[in-house]
């Protein structure tokens, strides 16, 4: 479907012109026709007044300029006042009197209308009669007197939301512009709304997407720089060996052994890689297994697999059997894969695992880390306390907030602890 491009500012002229011409109609159609029974009450009043005054002595001596003609009946005479042929054009008089018959009221005669009012007392019959200038002219007195202090009225309320409306419409226009050049450094990102409304929340909310965009361009570019060079170093090593295997400086069997740690190396990684897009997917899905496992059984089991590299450290479980732990046993075995295989690297003689209140506790004796540090720790491929980099504490803390849980770092008097918490619900 093609839409016409039509700016804001002919919209809003658009808009304004149909509020005029609704204002028109209102005042031409519709209020006219609303004052109708207003007037007719005010006829009714004015046609009776006089009747209640004169009689048939000065009918035809004090009322012949009037828009209001007369009739005066009695029982054997019928009398006139000498303007009724200017007020109304009849032929039969008998035939006038007879569609006045109520009280008072409205006929049609000769495609005009005309109003009268009866007053009768003993044998005396009074009518007063007026065609439909009273009401014409009342209204269009009325109508006078309203039309130019509305039309005043409306004038200036467009006038006042065609100029509010520019400005927003400027402020929409200065938000594309900056939309538009989200990613152009030479371009002037300031905000210089002064009123703190929805608008400027918006830019404010724009500016924070294009810094956080920047940063995460900045981040990508330093993660893959960090990737090539993670990725680089055992590939470098490896094609040292086969070159020195082939100039016959080094043996087949040493050779092979460094190309095979190395190759165990690279495949962790691509591993790790790969685990890594696994959990976003399973964020964004949310098909993340959650069961009750025995956090114990799995504890235990990744303590034997770690207590023999290195002989000097002792290890200590401390487990309150009353803790309950969701989520999948594999989930769980790659968390403690992780953060133990990140002790073993900085723990001096001792690892002690405690499980109480709901919490899982990992500490270590090694030396403190760098609070700056603590802050990015969990970032992927940030260069770490030794200069290394890696995915590990990475995948911990995407896979503990996947299951719920919560990680936070502790630097304790001697050594650090790591304390995996469930996550508050609101």
């Amino acid at each position: 479907m093609r839409f016409k491009n039509n700016s804001l500012s002919k919209q809003l002229l658009l808009v304004v012109g149909i509020a005029f011409f609704l204002l028109f109609i209102s005042l031409g159609i519709i209020l006219p026709r609303m004052l109708i029974p207003v007037t007719e009450t005010n006829i009714y009043n004015y046609l009776r007044e006089p009747l209640q005054i004169y009689d048939d002595n000065n009918i035809n001596t004090q009322l012949n300029d009037t828009e209001i003609a007369y009739i005066y009946i009695t029982n054997d005479n019928i009398s006139t006042s000498l303007n009724i042929g200017d007020v109304i054009k009849y032929k039969n008089i008998n035939n006038l009197i007879a569609k006045m018959n109520k009280k008072y009221g409205k006929f049609i005669y000769n495609h005009k209308i005309y109003y009268y009012y009866t007053l009768k007392y003993d044998d005396i019959t009074k009518i007063a009669i007026t065609d439909d200038s009273y009401i014409n002219n009342t209204k269009a007195s009325i109508l006078s007197a309203i039309f130019p202090l509305l039309l005043g009225t409306f004038l200036l309320i467009g006038l006042m939301i065609v100029f509010w409306s520019t400005v927003m419409v400027r402020k929409i226009e200065k938000l594309k512009n900056k939309i538009d050049n989200i990613d152009n450094p030479d371009y002037n990102h300031n905000i210089d709304f002064m009123m703190d409304d929805e608008i400027r929340s918006l830019a404010l909310a724009i500016e924070d997407m294009r810094i956080s965009l920047i940063n995460q361009e900045e981040y990508r570019n330093q993660m893959y720089q960090n990737i090539s060079h993670d990725f680089k170093t055992p590939l470098t090593v490896i094609k040292s060996y086969i070159e020195a295997v082939d100039d016959g400086v080094e043996d087949e069997k040493t050779a092979l052994s460094t190309i095979k740690e190395q190759t165990n190396k690279l495949e962790q990684k691509v591993h790790s890689l790969l685990y890594l897009n696994k959990l976003d997917y399973l964020k964004n899905s949310s098909k993340m297994t959650m069961e009750l496992v025995d956090m114990e059984k799995i504890v235990r089991e990744e303590v034997e697999k770690f207590k023999f590299h290195r002989k000097e450290i002792n290890f200590t479980i401390n487990i309150d059997k009353k803790s309950k732990y969701y989520g999948s046993v594999e989930n769980w075995e790659t968390i403690l894969d992780n953060l133990l295989s990140n002790f073993m690297r900085y723990a001096k003689t001792e690892i002690k695992i405690t499980v109480k209140q709901n919490r899982l506790i990992l500490y270590n004796d090694g030396d403190h880390i760098d609070n700056d540090f603590l802050e990015v720790i969990f970032t992927p491929f940030r260069k770490g306390i030794k200069g290394e980099f890696g995915l590990g504490l990475s995948i911990v803390k995407k896979t503990l907030n996947i299951m719920g849980y919560d990680i936070t770092i502790k630097n304790e008097k001697k050594g650090v602890s790591f304390i995996i918490t469930g996550k508050k619900k609101n």
